[in-house]
């Protein structure tokens, strides 16, 4: 006979056991191929509980009572064949009703079984349906928390600064950028200091953001970091030492991710953006910070790759549309950006063209010259131009190269140099015939409202390469070479602000994708492509005939007569039939409209549209450290010969490590030497020159940054 043992050793029937977490294991039993009946319970091997599964209120109970010994949910609910929703509503019920509220079940259809239940725990029962009153449990706390969440936002909006009138609020000291006060610390992100100080004396940067945003102005700081140093996304922050970036931003540390994008997000809700890019902006132009006298215009994809269906934009480099906005951006003659525009779709660079006078009209005494590529060619967009007496130069578009290359080189009379490569320009003009036709002839009927354009003959010597510009200048002092100048400064080798940005910042980054139904649901009626390919395949078939019957014989009786059925003659029925088909479906596409509603069509899905909330915050931290770039680089510029490598000295400034300490009445960043003497110099005299700025913050911390050793 085996001997007992007081423990059960748990290696007997362990192979039925199904573990739980916490050394907890269930054993379901029941007869062979039948649904289990029975469940007992271990805790490392020894037996803790045994169950009826026929009893389902004790069921839940047993399963609530192993989730408060440690077992895991998701074992729980594969075990006894139930969701982790059911076993979450358990719980949610126990502390809300008590394990009483745990006898009613969810299913509201009576069956013998719950009318068993009920009768062997009706002392106990209480009415009504627990499930349907945890749903209203947690809608009314969803509520609770949206509605402390708006009235945490409104009253930090009420206690920051208003940056629309300059004025400025108090808000708590520990919410405060470098509020935290410590000895020097070591931080491997002390360049991005550099970025600081120019976005605070040239731009008011700081207090912008703090009367927009308040307390929520911190996930603007963490864009900061990503922008200056290339981090292309939130989640590549889990590779960033959180204290040492943190304290160099004035945050003591940054967050964790699910804390960075509740940052993100309460800022977002606050739709705020589209003004807080409007004052930035304007800031630039009274400031002078922005040129005014000439403004580059050009659209850039932004691809969309998720699985909604969107509008789609056109990708210049594959040559075909993809899903995805157009970002409209507008630099002036520097390269600083001073107006951008998200628009859904392939977007509409006319338009946004012809608002950027309206907008900023106010603020610039004249209009801005506005230089823009052929995708802006048009006679009606060129007559809108002239008659709200906005200059402009563009490329003109459907040029004739045999005709420019029969010009005579002696006629381009006057030469320049630009990045290296020389050209040769001289001028004509170009009659355009409004709701006609474009005509270089001067002998049109002069009912016709036509207007006159400059056309800039550009030769490329070092290309041996011959185009057209057409300009428009009205009472602005522009010359045959600066209209030429100014064609060439932003395309082709010469382009360097889109390309460079997009290669120096996460230019395409969106933060927390958002769709929205879009208001744009029309697209090319697919019956006219359908009829296209019926008239296509027509005009197939009719040109087989057609060369049959030029090669078909006349065929004729013995008298003469010409023989009924031929070949010729069937050929001659069949061409008429198939014409005369032609001509109907012609007739049918005509009549059919170009456009229509998605919405009228089966099989078709709704547009969405990505809001671009959280893309124009992104992109106002990138397009203020951009900005803020083109600054100190040509701050650094005079202490630095080597014009080819200026940039790239600048970019190792900006990278290097360094210390930093807070007092009561300054913030110091020390920043360790570059290697090189002549970089070493540059180094110092920039931080010098960034230093005798004053800057400072809100709480009135003065910004120091200088270079030097270990500090002692």
């Amino acid at each position: 006979m085996k001997p007992q043992t007081l423990f059960d050793n748990g290696q007997e029937n362990s192979d039925k056991r199904i573990s739980l977490g916490a050394n907890l294991s269930i054993e379901l039993l029941g007869g062979k191929g039948k649904k289990p009946t029975r469940a007992i319970l271990y805790r490392q091997g020894v037996f803790v509980k045994d169950l009826d599964l026929s009893d389902r209120v004790s069921m839940r109970l047993f399963i609530v009572d192993a989730v408060d010994s440690g077992a895991k949910k998701s074992y729980l609910a594969t075990a006894f064949g139930i969701s982790r929703q059911s076993i979450d509503n358990y719980l949610e019920i126990r502390k809300h009703f008590g394990k009483e509220g745990l006898i009613q079940g969810y299913n509201a259809n009576e069956s013998k079984d719950r009318r068993k239940q009920r009768k062997l725990h009706k002392d106990d029962l209480t009415a009504g349906n627990k499930s349907r009153k945890i749903e209203e449990i947690r809608a009314k706390d969803r509520e609770k928390s949206l509605q402390e969440e708006r009235l945490r936002q409104q009253e930090s909006l009420a206690l920051t600064f208003s940056a629309i009138s300059g004025k400025i609020h108090e808000i708590a000291t520990v919410d405060q950028p470098f509020a935290e006060e410590h000895n020097w610390e070591k931080t491997r992100y002390a360049g991005t200091f550099i970025y600081l100080i120019p976005l605070i004396t040239q731009c008011d940067w700081l207090r912008l953001v703090l009367g927009y945003f308040g307390e929520a102005y911190r996930i603007l700081m963490v864009f900061i970091l990503m922008s200056a140093n290339n981090i292309r996304s939130i989640e590549q922050l889990k590779n960033v030492r959180n204290r040492e970036a943190g304290v160099l931003l004035g945050l003591s540390r940054i967050a964790c991710k699910p804390l960075i994008w509740e940052w993100f997000y309460n800022a977002s809700r606050m739709k705020v953006s589209c003004s807080l890019l409007k004052d930035y902006f304007r800031h630039q132009i009274k400031s002078g910070q922005a040129g005014i006298s000439i403004w580059f215009t050009d659209g850039h994809l932004l691809p969309y790759s998720g699985k909604d269906r969107v509008h789609s934009a056109y990708n210049t480099q594959r040559r075909m549309p993809v899903p995805g906005r157009t970002g409209m951006v507008t630099c002036d003659g520097s390269g600083r950006i001073v107006d951008f525009d998200i628009q859904e779709g392939k977007g509409d660079m006319r338009a946004h063209i012809c608002t950027l006078g309206e907008k900023w009209q106010a603020d610039i005494p004249e209009h801005s010259v506005q230089v823009f590529d052929r995708e802006g060619h048009g006679t009606d967009f060129f007559a809108a131009l002239v008659d709200s007496k906005t200059p402009f130069v563009t490329w003109e578009k459907h040029i004739d190269t045999k005709k420019l290359e029969a010009i005579s080189d002696d006629q381009f009379s006057t030469e320049f140099e630009l990045n290296d490569k020389q050209y040769a320009v001289f001028e004509g003009i170009k009659v355009l015939y409004i709701d006609e036709k474009e005509s270089d002839k001067e002998s049109e009927p002069a009912e016709h409202k036509s207007i006159t354009l400059r056309r800039i003959y550009l030769w490329n010597k070092t290309s041996k390469r011959k185009t057209c510009g057409l300009a428009w200048t009205g009472d602005t002092a522009m010359s045959t070479e600066e209209c030429a100048r100014a064609i060439l400064s932003r395309w082709g080798a010469s382009e360097n602000t889109f390309k460079h940005l997009k290669d120096r910042h996460p230019w395409h980054y969106h933060p927390g994708f958002t769709m929205v139904e879009s208001e744009r649901q029309d697209i090319a009626n697919p019956e006219i492509k359908e009829k296209e390919t019926q008239i296509g395949a027509f005009k197939t078939t009719l040109q087989k005939h057609y060369k049959r019957l030029s090669q078909a014989k006349e065929a004729v009786n013995a008298d003469g007569v010409p023989r009924q059925n031929s070949i010729k003659e069937r050929l001659q029925q069949s061409i008429a039939k198939e014409e005369m088909e032609l001509s109907k479906l012609n007739a049918e596409k005509k009549e059919l409209p170009a456009r229509v509603d998605v919405s009228t069509l089966e099989d078709y899905k709704s547009f969405k549209r990505i809001d671009n909330e959280g893309k124009y915050l992104f992109d106002f931290v990138t397009i203020s450290i951009w900005n803020a770039r083109k600054q100190l680089v040509d701050w650094l510029s005079p202490h630095f010969n080597e014009k080819d490598e200026l940039v790239d000295l600048f970019y190792a400034v900006t990278n290097c490590h360094g210390w930093i300490k807070s007092t009561k009445s300054a913030v110091t960043v020390r920043l360790e030497a570059l290697e090189q003497p002549r970089h070493r110099l540059a180094q110092v005299q920039l931080c010098r020159r960034l230093t005798s700025l004053v800057a400072r913050t809100p709480n009135g911390k003065c910004l120091i940054i200088e270079v030097g050793e270990v500090p002692a």
